[in-house]
This record gives structure tokens, sequence and C-alpha cells, in this order.
């Protein structure tokens, strides 16, 4: 328990408050897993219609989670409490990780508050008169939430279920605006701020800024990329292109979608200026949206419809107006049924993805308490692999990973396993991140 002394003493909390919280959690986790095996195996779980197809389709989180524990007791000298010792260390000592939950909720407050239709509009207004436009628009659209969401999924849902409507009201067929749109809001994970590169960054131990310096420029050329095929389906299919917006369309859009191109500046600007960490980055990119949401846009919370200006009221007056409606609405945040809502559904999907993330990082300890990459390691330099051949082998291994797993939990298994052969092979581990999340997307 040295290590967790430390981390109490340096946060100045009494051991056996942190202890008695480890235990309850853990009684409560071990009571929910019970639960969740009981309707697994029973088919009652969720989108399972008979028992045999439920016990086919266990969670990857339990999978990852009981084959660790199964191969710690039977056939290592670790004791049951290093378990709950190690799930602890998972994410205490993983600062990085803490990023996470506060980027699920700036993402959930961003695609409720608004903040994503404005994104639209003004993309549109920059690039819906070129041929196949509205597509194109759809993909500078993603290309500036994933700057600001750092979620593949939230940027499709965001984005998507407000663009496809548009592209088939606009002649293009259903398939290719739905392929766009899967195809572009995979550059959640690319451009930064990344989810899935904050859990490479964890899993290696490597510079979680450094690998979004290096995700901005390849996000941005497959985007471009994206676009310049757009452009030539559209042309050939004769998809007909909007009229231009005008200068004006661009000024007012991008005044407007302002609130979220901020946060933009906000968090990559302070961490690679060197200002803020990216969790602490991520905990003010949170703050803002959520201020940016109830109080900037209103589109949801105490003060949704409520104009920022009533007609024929004075500078002055709406100065105090706004700012005592601002105090007054904050109390009035924690019961508003909206804000609950996405606060509620971010907590589930954090919760979700950092349980995946414990499991995980447990099966990696036993992983590397077997010396199995180390072993896998030597076999591989035994063969004389060369760099390039060893990254094809990686690019196939995640393709065929990719069909069974979500991106955390493959990154969390494989990194450990690749990343000792990627450093005996001479290869930048930066390199092989941005391989393995670029790898993500597929």
């Amino acid at each position: 328990m040295k290590k967790i002394g430390i981390f109490l003493e340096d946060i100045d909390i009494q051991a056996w408050i942190a202890h008695s919280i480890l235990v309850i959690g853990f009684a409560m986790l071990t009571i929910r897993i019970a639960l969740v095996l009981k309707n697994v195996i029973t088919g009652e779980a969720e989108g399972f219609k008979h028992a045999d197809e439920a016990k086919e389709r266990m969670p990857i989180a339990l999978a990852l989670g009981l084959s660790s524990i199964g191969t710690i007791l039977l056939f290592s000298n670790d004791s049951l409490a290093s378990i709950a010792l190690k799930l602890f260390e998972a994410l205490s000592e993983h600062y990085t990780l803490l990023a996470i939950p506060f980027f699920i909720l700036s993402s959930s407050f961003l695609s409720t508050g608004g903040v994503a239709r404005r994104i639209i509009r003004f993309a549109l207004s920059l690039v819906g008169h070129v041929h196949g436009g509205i597509a194109m628009a759809s993909v500078v659209a993603c290309m500036i939430f994933a700057a600001v969401s750092g979620s593949s999924p939230a940027t499709v849902a965001a984005i998507g279920t407000i663009v496809i409507a548009g592209m088939v009201k606009a002649g293009y067929p259903q398939s290719f605006a739905a392929g766009v749109i899967a195809n572009a809001g995979t550059l959640g994970i690319l451009i930064p701020p990344s989810i899935v590169m904050l859990v490479y960054a964890a899993a290696t131990e490597v510079s979680a800024a450094r690998m979004f310096m290096a995700g901005f420029l390849p996000g941005l050329m497959m985007g471009f990329l994206l676009m310049i095929a757009i452009y030539i389906v559209a042309r050939i299919r004769k998809i007909p292109c909007q009229p231009w917006a005008g200068i004006q369309e661009i000024i007012t859009s991008g005044f407007s979608a302002s609130g979220g191109l901020m946060l933009i500046v906000i968090v990559l600007g302070s961490i690679y200026g060197g200002v803020a960490s990216p969790t602490e980055a991520a905990a003010v990119s949170a703050v803002y949206a959520f201020l940016v949401a109830i109080w900037g846009y209103r589109d949801i919370g105490p003060l949704k419809n409520s104009p920022w200006r009533k007609e024929g009221e004075g500078a002055a007056s709406v100065v105090v107006r706004n700012t005592l409606l601002f105090f007054v609405s904050l109390s009035k945040c924690f019961t508003d049924k909206e804000v609950q809502k996405v606060v509620i559904d971010a907590a589930k999907v954090s919760i979700m993805l950092l349980f995946i993330i414990a499991n995980a990082m447990l099966f990696a300890h036993v992983l590397t308490t077997e010396r199995i990459p180390h072993s896998i390691a030597t076999i591989i330099v035994d063969l004389g692999l060369s760099p390039w051949m060893f990254l094809v082998v990686v690019n196939l291994l995640l393709l065929a990973a990719g069909n069974f797993m979500e991106p955390s939990a493959i990154l969390l298994i494989m990194a450990p396993i690749l990343f000792p052969i990627a450093m005996k092979l001479g290869i930048d581990p930066i390199h092989l991140g941005i391989i393995m999340v670029v790898n993500m997307e597929i």
C-alpha cells in the first residue's frame, strides 16, 4: 500500500477514508458484476434474445477482468488483495485518464446545447457552394466538432443527425450521405483532443501533448482527402451545388459558432502553449461547454428560449438582467431535467469506458508479469523483421481486432505487447501511436 499512502499524503486525505471508499466501491462493483453475469447467462441482458446468444457475447470488460483474475488466482503468486490494489492503481496512477470524463461531459453539452447546429451552418457558408458542398461542409463540421469533443461517437451523433437528412433532401443518395458521416466522424479520435490518444498515452507512458501535436496534421490531411473524393463523386453524379452564401453569412455564422470555436483555442492553445496539461484543459473545456450551452446559447437548461436582449431594452439593462439571470440560473441547473439528463448520460458513458480501461489495464498487468510481451518481442526480433514489416503486421492485427472490440480496449491490450517490440526496432513511440489511432478509425 506504499504507493497509495504516498498518493493520499499528497492530496491530504486520511487513509481510512480512501480505503473505506475503496472497499464500498468494490463491494458495489461486485454486486453489479454478479447481476450483469446473471443477466448474461440467462439471456436477459439488453440486446440478447436467447441465452445461447448471451453466452457468446460476454461484455469485453467482464471478459478481460475475469480472465485476468482467474490467471492471477490459479497461476500467479499474487494475492486476491493485489487485484483490488491493481484496479485502484490502474486509474489513480494515470493522471491523464482523468481527462476522459471531462471530455465526454464537454462533448455531451456541446452536442445537445446547439453548438453542432451552429458549426454546421458555418461550414455550409464556407464550402456549401462547391460541387458536393453539403457533404464537404459535413466533413468540415465533423473536423471542427472533433477538435472540441475528442470523441468519434459524439461527432457522428451531433453532426450526423442533422446533416444526413439535409444531404438526402438535396439529392444525395442516402447510402452516400451515411458513408460520408461514418468516415468523417472517425476523425474525432485523430484530430486532438482525442480520448483514444489519451488511452494510448496512459498505456505507454508517452506524452499526451505530443500525441495531440502529432495527430493534428494527419487529421487535417485525411479530412482534406475525403473532401477531394466527395468533390469527384459529386461531379460524376452531377449532384447540384448550393448558391454562394456570401461574405455576410460567413461572418454572421462564424460569430454565431464562435462559442464552440473558442473551445478549440482554449483547449489546444493551453496544451500546446504549456499553460495546462491535457487533464486540466479537459476540466476547463467541461466548464466552458456547460456555460456556453446553458448561458451562452441557451438551447437547454433553465434559461432555454430566454432572449439575450428584449425589444427596446438598453445596453445597461441587458448587462444587469443577464448577470442576475446567470447567478439565479446556476442553482436551477441542478434541478433542470435537461441538464440532469446530459450529466447522467455523460456519467454512464464515462463509467462504461473507465470500467473497460481498468479491466484492460489489469489484463495488461497480467501479460507483463508473465513476461508475455518480452517473449513475443524476442521472437519477432529473432525473426529479423524490419520496422516496416513489423508495422504491416501491426496494421493487420489491429484490423482484425477492430472487428471484435472497441478502440480503448484494443489499445490497452495491444499497446503493452507491441510497444516494447517497436522500441527494440527503433520505431518512434509517437509514430506507432498515430498508426494505432488511425487503425482505430476503421
